[in-house]
């Protein structure tokens, strides 16, 4: 009882420190359209972003947790080898997201948790042991990872037709205004930006949530997959404290690297990704704010002046989300290797 209690603190620990990296990571793809438009300071922009990321996982419900909590299924296994295999995926997740930041690329933490989970669970204890939904979804039914794909797949295609369809109403909403409607354009992106943070809250911070709670169910600490509310606290503190410091290498990308960002390209992109993300939120599907939002910048962009955008740099970003999930899932499955060549854990 001792091993596995530590065992189980140790990857509630791992697993908060990827919440804090997701946080830290996706804090620029937030903020990036406040700082472009200059509608905010950094501090400020920090500040709303944070308190409203906290607020999103305390009243956003639980039903992106319940999703990624059960995309794998290793209740068969001991507590012991089965805990260790949910850490070196969540470690193989925390390492792309640091990968990435550290190159300025914004890929999505959403594919890294995938990745590394699926990954560490197929070499450990085989892909029946994954939650794939294939024959679910034949039936009209999604579960298990087609249904989190599907969600990470279809949800930049909204955000960026969503995004072009906003911007062209705004668009003729405010032909012939005058300059001075870029003053009133920043001042709402305090509202715009805190439904943001608040929809960003309450989708990533759940996909922590969720694995914790595998974690205390597997390890014996609880008898069903329900969320405590100090998962819940703790994976918000987590988060938010990941915005505070702020990933700011990738706010160049987002918010200069696609299109040039002026207010109501900000408030258009705020109000489609907050907008999106929260949906998907809703439905318990969890998505990647890296893509909504950078999808939801073409779509913008694409809408005024297509040549103007920066296909090259798209097509960057586009090349990251294909590889993270092999990426992550690459590192975890190295990540068990190493932990059974050295504890024989299987």
């Amino acid at each position: 009882m001792d091993t596995i209690f530590a065992l189980a603190v140790a990857a509630v620990i791992i697993v908060l420190i990827f919440d804090y990296t997701n946080g830290f990571h996706d804090a620029s793809n937030i903020i990036a359209t406040v700082i472009a438009s200059r509608a905010m300071t950094p501090i400020q922009a920090v500040i709303i972003v944070a308190t409203f990321e906290f607020l999103g996982p305390i009243l956003g419900g639980t039903a992106v947790a319940n999703t990624i909590g059960k995309f794998v299924n290793i209740s068969d296994l001991e507590a012991i080898p089965s805990v260790a295999i949910l850490l070196c995926g969540i470690f193989g997740a925390i390492f792309w997201n640091l990968a990435t930041w550290w190159f300025g690329i914004p890929s999505s933490s959403s594919h890294a948790l995938v990745g590394g989970l699926a990954g560490a669970v197929v070499v450990s204890a085989g892909a029946d042991h994954v939650v794939w939904g294939f024959q679910e979804l034949a039936q009209g039914h999604f579960t298990g990872v087609t249904k989190v794909l599907l969600a990470l797949v279809i949800s930049p295609v909204i955000g960026f037709w969503a995004g072009f369809v906003i911007h062209r109403i705004m668009g003729f909403l405010l032909r012939g205004a005058k300059p001075v409607a870029n003053t009133y354009l920043r001042r709402v992106q305090f509202l715009t930006s805190a439904g943001l943070a608040f929809s960003h809250g309450a989708n990533d911070a759940q996909k922590s949530m969720g694995i914790i709670t595998l974690v205390l169910l597997l390890g014996g600490f609880i008898p069903k997959f329900e969320v405590p509310f100090w998962v819940v606290v703790s994976c918000a503190l987590a988060i938010t404290l990941g915005i505070l410091s702020g990933g700011w290498r990738i706010v160049r990308t987002v918010g200069f690297g696609i299109y040039k960002v002026r207010p109501l390209h900000a408030f258009d992109a705020q109000l489609t990704s907050a907008s999106v993300i929260f949906g998907a939120s809703m439905i318990g599907a969890p998505v990647s704010t890296t893509h909504v939002v950078s999808s939801s910048i073409m779509g913008i962009g694409s809408s005024e002046r297509p040549k103007a955008v920066r296909w090259a740099k798209a097509k960057e970003i586009v090349s990251t989300w294909l590889i993270t999930i092999p990426g992550a899932a690459t590192v975890a499955i190295l990540s068990f290797l190493l932990l059974n060549l050295v504890f024989g854990l299987a």
